[in-house]
């Protein structure tokens, strides 16, 4: 029998992608938030965060974790072709070949951390979002949207920035940068929650879905169970 992938499912996956692809090409920059300091990607990366919400809340488990994994192999194929792109010989007469590698030229450990913390951090999210859904019986989604990012963001920004830049950056600037990045995003999570929690009842209704994951496995590598 063929699966239908309906058209909301499709466009939160293309949509969680993306955002993954932007933020991991500009977190290479640390931006300043007033005194504090934080990757670049804080400006986008939440909104994957909110669509892993919504893919677990409407889908459920098995196809949040479908979207995981296509993200990751995504990201993964970005890094080799960025790579590829700068060693590539360049044209004699190009002259940006330092800025151009500077900004795509991801180093083994950032492209290591940035992996590692998204599979991690997303993992957990969708994990809160499906279990406390269970036991709540599917009543207050606002909790579990706030309680799953809380726990998901902080592990991705710790696990990140403790990778990509122990030994580079000051450490006393280390914890204050794991901190606010999770703070940042959680609170991005917050004066969003009003949309997105209009996304997920429109969505529920257009595809007349609300799934709960009972009995689901939450393997993160059985991908065959979707």
């Amino acid at each position: 029998m063929k699966q239908k992938v309906s058209v909301a499912f499709f466009l939160a996956g293309v949509l969680f992608t993306s955002c993954l692809l932007i933020s991991n090409l500009i977190s290479s920059k640390i931006i300043a938030f007033g005194h504090w300091y934080v990757p670049a990607g804080v400006i986008i990366f939440p909104v994957s965060y909110i669509l892993n919400d919504v893919v677990a809340e409407v889908w459920g488990y098995r196809k949040a974790r479908l979207i995981i994994w296509t993200g990751f192999l995504m990201n993964l194929v970005a890094v080799l072709f960025y790579s590829l792109s700068v060693s590539w010989p360049a044209a004699p007469f190009w002259q940006n070949q330092d800025a151009f590698a500077s900004v795509l030229n991801s180093t083994p450990r950032i492209a290591i951390a940035s992996l590692l913390a998204y599979l991690v951090g997303s993992f957990i999210n969708a994990y809160i979002m499906s279990t406390v859904k269970i036991r709540s019986r599917g009543r207050n989604f606002s909790f579990r949207a706030i309680l799953s990012t809380l726990f998901g963001e902080g592990a991705d920004s710790v696990i990140f920035i403790t990778i990509a830049f122990a030994g580079i950056i000051p450490w006393n600037q280390l914890p204050m940068m794991i901190v606010t990045q999770a703070i940042i995003k959680t609170l991005f999570e917050i004066v969003l929650l009003p949309l997105t929690i209009h996304v997920v009842k429109f969505i529920k209704r257009v595809d007349n879905t609300d799934t709960f994951d009972v009995g689901v496995s939450y393997n993160p590598f059985k991908i065959k169970d979707i």
